[in-house]
């Protein structure tokens, strides 16, 4: 392979993963007609469609699926040795990727950055909130934050926050309307505020828990939303129960705005931890980011 196969490659993975020559041409700092025309040349060179192409999208064939696999980890590790030679510079400095929910980010990792992050201005950070599981070394994040229950066995994990329980909610005119279930089960007679996980697309069944018995209740209401905080203004409006971090309610519970129940049904679960693979080798940049939100 030569050097302007290499390169070419590389212009095939911005395209492959943005889905777009035109954001691609960006993040390259290049034309579209450019990169369209390099991505023609690799393709008649292998003798192989990597791309399929519509007027509205991009997408990779089987063959383009393949050869993005081959590539992410090996650019991955490249990237990984630019960084270990960045760590000969003075200051930490780089870029650091981190994946996970918006409650993760509201209530534990921007709490504690917001702070310190001036001390670090050659340290750039991409806090990319999304509630579902994503897979950080494919997606070539440099970590991602979970819950200390649903972390893989083979990654590094480092705890950043406390541990924390959910709270089932509801604006004081709807119980006043609908009545105060006294069970978990009661809930389905109940109009409940859903959440659809991301990535598998089904909704969360809402766990509780009493000396041991533990319980998974089904609701259904009007509303399914992916993100915690609008759930939070569609309790307050009255269309019905949420069960959410007790930390992004806590402050309606105090004022009377909302109306907590079932409080002695709700578990703690284990706190937050940041995780990454085993064979990352940490930048100074990356060290410093943990130090920040470490416990």
């Amino acid at each position: 392979m030569n050097r302007n196969d290499l390169t070419d490659m590389l212009w095939f993975l911005a395209v492959a993963e943005e889905r777009s020559f035109t954001k691609a041409a960006a993040r390259l700092g290049t034309s579209q007609p450019t990169l369209s025309h390099t991505i023609k040349q690799l393709e008649a060179r292998l003798g192989l469609r990597l791309l399929t192409r519509t007027t509205r999208s991009v997408s990779p064939t089987d063959a383009g699926e393949r050869l993005m696999r081959a590539l992410g980890p090996r650019i991955s590790d490249m990237e990984t040795d630019i960084d270990a030679l960045m760590a000969m510079r003075d200051k930490p400095s780089g870029t650091v990727r981190i994946s996970l929910s918006d409650h993760a980010l509201e209530s534990v990792v921007w709490p504690k950055l917001r702070p310190v992050m001036r001390d670090y201005p050659d340290i750039t950070i991409e806090l990319n909130s999304d509630n579902g599981f994503r897979d950080i070394v494919e997606e070539r994040f440099d970590a991602g934050v979970r819950l200390g229950e649903s972390l893989d066995k083979d990654m590094i994990a480092v705890r950043i926050g406390p541990d924390w329980r959910l709270a089932a909610v509801g604006s004081p005119d709807y119980f006043a309307a609908h009545g105060t279930p006294q069970h978990p089960q009661e809930l389905v007679g109940h109009n409940c505020i859903n959440h659809r996980h991301i990535r598998s697309g089904a909704l969360y069944a809402w766990e509780f828990a009493q000396d041991g018995h533990e319980l998974r209740v089904r609701v259904d209401g009007q509303f399914i939303f992916n993100t915690s905080y609008a759930q939070v203004d569609a309790a307050l409006s009255g269309y019905g129960i949420a069960y959410l971090p007790e930390s992004i309610v806590i402050d309606d519970i105090r004022s009377g705005r909302l109306t907590q129940v079932l409080d002695d049904w709700s578990p703690f679960f284990a706190g937050y931890y940041l995780y990454y693979p085993s064979r990352r080798q940490t930048s100074p940049a990356f060290s410093a980011i943990v130090k920040a939100l470490r416990v």
